[in-house]
């Protein structure tokens, strides 16, 4: 198969990889001129996920057009909130019976669109499909057995990207709740971010288990309130993917709310790194989402007062444990 990763981040880096190695024909587009001389003639991306050598087959460009020339899967791995440009640029390049696997996560912040309506938007007449699940780049790239869901309206859509990147390491499962997995995505990275300032502070492990147990409750919440079913939080993209970032070492989100719970400031715990933490953006979104739906989530607005209100996190914290006691089920 001929297909085009548009987006050469470390996740976009591990996708085209994994796609490279299993026998397709891979083209790869990246932003950044030294990131497509690198993978082209030292097989390598040492800017976003080094230490790696790459498929002999997979190539990279700076130009849409020839990453987008004649693929039959289009896979797009790019920010959050630069998706909706990046899309529109390759729109005309994309083939009329192209299938659309976005593996960003997030949630858009001037129009609350999902990544999938984004494209559904941007590039119409696709069937598309969400790519979610527990995944550390870093971990796929290296061959550690791996499973993640992909979800779409269209049963086939699905399958497609399913045979695509199955193999002895990475399983891929298909789903039918497209907004559910897509939710869970962008979800756990605020949850994330919350997390890694619980441990900031110095609390320990039963503050942890209570913040993602309580994180989770929120997601499905804000979920069915959207048209997700519940059951699918409870799965790779849930609480999978939650747990993984929450606690993984390697989680860029956690780590940003380490810093912020130890006191500094959001500017300096962003500062200086490649990657970008999608939790910082997506709280604004999930926030606004929640507020538009009419949906309580107490610990992303924990998270929004700290990042953009000035609140301490100890404060937050304390403000978060003194609200009203209720049921644990929603009712």
């Amino acid at each position: 198969m001929r297909a085009a990763v548009i987006g050469a981040g470390a996740w976009g880096t591990a996708l085209a990889d994994m796609l490279g190695c299993s026998g397709h024909d891979v083209r790869v587009w990246a932003l950044e001129p030294d990131v497509v001389r690198r993978i082209n003639t030292q097989r390598e991306n040492p800017v976003f996920l080094p230490g790696f050598t790459l498929a002999q087959s997979l190539r990279a460009t700076h130009e849409q057009n020839e990453a987008l020339d004649g693929a039959e899967l289009v896979v797009y791995a790019t920010p959050s909130q630069n998706l909706r440009e990046i899309a529109r640029e390759g729109a005309r390049h994309v083939a009329p019976n192209a299938v659309i696997a976005v593996a960003s996560k997030g949630i858009e912040q001037t129009t609350l669109a999902l990544m999938s309506d984004i494209v559904m938007q941007e590039t119409p007449g696709h069937h598309v499909v969400a790519i979610s699940g527990p995944t550390f780049a870093s971990e796929v790239a290296a061959r550690q057995p791996t499973a993640i869901v992909a979800a779409s309206d269209h049963v086939d859509a699905a399958h497609l990207v399913q045979d695509a990147f199955s193999n002895a390491t990475f399983r891929v499962y298909t789903h039918d709740d497209l907004i559910g997995v897509e939710l869970g995505g962008a979800l756990k990275n605020v949850m994330a971010v919350a997390t890694g300032m619980v441990e900031g502070v110095g609390l320990g492990n039963n503050s942890r288990a209570a913040l993602i147990t309580r994180g989770l409750a929120e997601m499905t919440r804000l979920g069915v309130a959207l048209g997700a079913r519940a059951s699918t939080f409870a799965g790779l993209a849930g609480i999978g993917d939650l747990v993984l970032t929450c606690t993984g070492a390697l989680s860029r989100n956690r780590a940003v709310g380490v810093a912020v719970g130890q006191g500094q400031t959001l500017e300096q715990a962003l500062a200086g790194k490649p990657t970008i933490a999608e939790g910082v953006a997506t709280t604004k979104s999930a926030c606004a989402l929640a507020a538009r739906e009419g949906v309580e989530m107490p610990i992303a607005a924990m998270v929004h007062r700290i990042l953009f209100e000035g609140q301490t996190p100890k404060r937050a914290i304390t403000e978060l444990m003194a609200r009203e006691l209720r049921p644990e089920q929603d009712e």
